[in-house]
Parts: structure tokens; C-alpha cells; sequence
């Protein structure tokens, strides 16, 4: 058999997107976004040890709509990175293989990251007085 008349691995075009590989690609994308959370995390407790001026620099960031939205998405890709680690344990162990309980137990990490944000973030407001 020649080289062209192989046929070729389907592409990613070819395939209609699951559940399972939606979260895979999700708990990735939380992973970075907990590599971009722990910097700014990391810069904040910098610029404490540096004074006043320097740490006025980074609240005022933190507490800037962007920085808000970065403090968000670290806090989802917190929760979602646990819950999601979690159910890979489980697999660790040979459980909730079947598809059925893979696609369940995906929403369920999915639901669980959104619903534990949320608490954290109406926490937060909840002891800072709302601001």
C-alpha cells in the first residue's frame, strides 16, 4: 500500500463536540488560568513587602473592573480545577467510566465550579460590606 492511498486520522472537523472533550479543553484552560491568577497573586504579596506605595499600585488594579474580572476567573478556575481533579481521582481508582456517569459527572464539576464562585463571591462582598 502506497504512502497516499492510507487513509487519513479523522480531524477535530470531523468529530461533533462531546461533553467529555469540552471539559478536558475547560480544565486546560483553568489550568492556565490559575498559572495568570497565581502571578497576580505573587505580585500582590510583593508589592505588601515592599510599602505602601507599591502595594497601592496592585489594589488599585485588583480592584479595577479588569483585575475583578482576572480575581473572577481565578476563582472559577480554582473551583472548577478541584472539583474537576476530583472526578479524575475517581477515574484514578477505575470509577464512573461508563459514559452515562462521564457526561454526569462533567456537568456536575461544571455546576459545582459555577456554584462554589459564586458563594465565594458573594462571601467576599458579603465581609468587605459590598463594595
Amino acid at each position: 500500500m502506497a504512502q497516499a492511498d492510507r487513509p487519513l486520522s479523522p480531524h477535530l472537523q470531523v468529530y461533533r463536540p462531546q461533553i467529555t472533550s469540552m471539559l478536558s479543553i475547560l480544565h486546560r484552560l483553568t489550568g492556565f488560568g490559575l498559572a495568570v491568577g497565581s502571578l497576580l497573586l505573587a505580585w500582590w504579596l510583593v508589592a505588601a513587602a515592599y510599602g505602601p506605595s507599591a502595594f497601592g499600585i496592585v489594589q488599585g488594579f485588583i480592584e479595577s473592573w479588569f483585575g475583578r474580572l482576572i480575581l473572577l476567573g481565578f476563582s472559577f478556575s480554582f473551583f472548577y480545577h478541584l472539583a474537576n481533579g476530583i472526578r479524575h481521582l475517581f477515574w484514578d481508582v477505575g470509577m464512573g467510566f461508563e459514559i452515562e456517569t462521564a457526561q454526569r459527572t462533567g456537568w456536575l464539576a461544571l455546576l459545582v465550579g459555577a456554584g462554589l464562585t459564586l458563594l465565594a463571591w458573594i462571601a467576599g462582598y458579603a465581609m468587605r460590606g459590598g463594595s
